[in-house]
């Protein structure tokens, strides 16, 4: 996604954070990098979650994930393949959040309210039994949900045909959950489609980069190939 002028701002806004925490002129009781990591994703997320005066964006993640769904929807439409969204930072809520905003997109652009669902609204068992079932016949098209709920133990592959990732999740576990929902045995479709939304700029290109790093760190451990002084290496870095 570009980088809009808003963002840009931002940006700049979180630079002279930084630069504080790192001179000590600020307490790290009331900023740290933690959080200037936390505001940074969310703002690459989507501009609105850290200030909710401005305005929607077509450059921003939603609006081109709501595109690429929507194309997919109308080419599928015979087969009733379906998709799946994940977004961890901005779950289901009173007020401004991403999954509400990707639905009204959805249905603006002409994608029935009753094919499109979130795992949260799925509380009990027997809730997501009927949820998934509906999912599995192509009945619900769009199933939006965290990795959390949504990545682990769910068998809705038959017809999926793409994944969204809206946003970047912490652990390389993570990442192996949501793609696993839809690169798994008994998926009808030959081809399928990930998409990973990227805003220029941001923290997006760093986190999918640590993602990958700590991967290979993994990797490397548990097929035996690191070396002690490589894992004092990484624990330096």
């Amino acid at each position: 996604m570009k980088k809009t002028p808003e963002f840009n701002k931002y940006l700049e806004g979180i630079s002279i954070r930084a630069d504080k925490i790192r001179s000590g002129k600020i307490s790290r009781t009331e900023d740290n990098m933690l959080k200037i990591t936390t505001d940074g994703r969310k703002a690459a997320l989507d501009i609105r979650l850290v200030d909710d005066s401005l305005g929607f964006s077509f450059d921003s993640k939603v609006a081109h994930c709501a595109e690429n769904i929507y194309m997919i929807y109308q080419k599928t439409k015979n087969n009733k393949s379906t998709q799946l969204v994940f977004c961890d930072t901005s779950t289901p809520k009173v007020g401004f959040n991403l999954y509400d905003e990707l639905r009204k997109l959805l249905i603006t652009m002409g994608i029935k309210a009753y094919e499109i669902a979130y795992i949260h609204d799925a509380v009990t068992d027997a809730e997501r039994d009927t949820l998934f079932k509906k999912v599995q016949k192509g009945e619900i098209r769009i199933l939006i949900g965290s990795t959390m709920k949504l990545g682990l133990g769910v068998n809705v592959q038959d017809k999926l045909v793409a994944l969204h990732h809206l946003d970047v999740p912490w652990r390389p576990a993570d990442m192996i959950q949501r793609e696993g929902r839809i690169l798994r045995k008994g998926n009808e479709n030959d081809e399928v489609q990930i998409y990973r939304y990227i805003t220029e700029g941001s923290f997006d290109a760093y986190s999918w980069q640590l993602l990958e790093s700590k991967q290979r760190v993994i990797k490397n451990i548990l097929s035996g190939t690191m070396t002690k002084r490589m894992c004092e290496d990484v624990d330096d870095t």
